[in-house]
């Protein structure tokens, strides 16, 4: 059976991934701040919910040593927030911390982990607002620099561990009707999900670093 880590996985998209592949017969190991209020996701058949806060390098080696040896086939680094929307630098810095700095350093916790896998992957819940080529309006201004250097980092790690097996990829989700994009967004959680399960099953390692969407169009980043 195929084991999956899903971050934030207590709402949102994180909720449907988790959904998604339980229904497809996957281990699947979800994760939420707090795991105790987590209604919805302890609800679904097959999933282990265990506690993590993306922001606490304490929280990130607990959970690592819990999970210990274990393979992991598919790593979802999905959980993350939105910032301010007007200049705080403590709140800018937090951002980075949850959205930059959390992902990396549990990918760096769990690599072996998921290199014990035969097709080991780590992909990471970007935002085509990251994309500085396709910036035209220069608008979020600390949502999207937050997730250009999420980018910019998942691209360093797959360069350094090219030679490890692992296939590394950022995903863009689309604009989905969450708590975060609201309810006039185009897509709704499950054609999101089901459209970026589509694009991660077919990676192979010559799309390492690569950025999609979730139609599968690669986003210049």
């Amino acid at each position: 059976m195929a084991t999956i880590i899903i971050t934030g996985a207590n709402r949102g998209l994180g909720l449907e991934m988790a959904k998604q592949y339980a229904a497809d017969g996957w281990n699947v190991i979800g994760t939420a701040r707090e795991p105790e209020k987590a209604d919805a996701l302890n609800a679904i058949d097959a999933v282990t919910v265990l506690p993590l806060d993306a922001a606490e390098d304490a929280s990130i080696e607990t959970f690592a040593k819990d999970l210990g040896d274990q393979p992991v086939d598919l790593l979802i680094n999905n959980a993350g927030i939105y910032g301010p929307s007007e200049f705080d630098r403590k709140d800018w810095l937090d951002l980075f911390s949850i959205n930059v700095i959390g992902p990396v350093r549990l990918a760096t916790a769990l690599k072996d982990n998921v290199a014990r896998s035969a097709d080991g992957k780590m992909v990471v819940i970007s935002s085509q607002v990251g994309s500085i080529a396709e910036n035209d309006s220069g608008s979020m201004i600390y949502y999207r620099t937050s997730k250009a250097a999420v980018n910019q980092a998942w691209t360093c790690l797959a360069k350094q561990w090219q030679d490890d097996g692992l296939t590394l990829a950022m995903l863009h989700p689309g604009w989905v009707q969450t708590d975060m994009g609201g309810e006039d967004a185009d897509l709704t959680p499950q054609e999101s999900v089901e459209g970026m399960r589509g694009v991660i099953g077919g990676l192979t390692h010559d799309q390492n670093g690569k950025f999609y969407d979730y139609s599968g169009r690669e986003i210049p980043w």
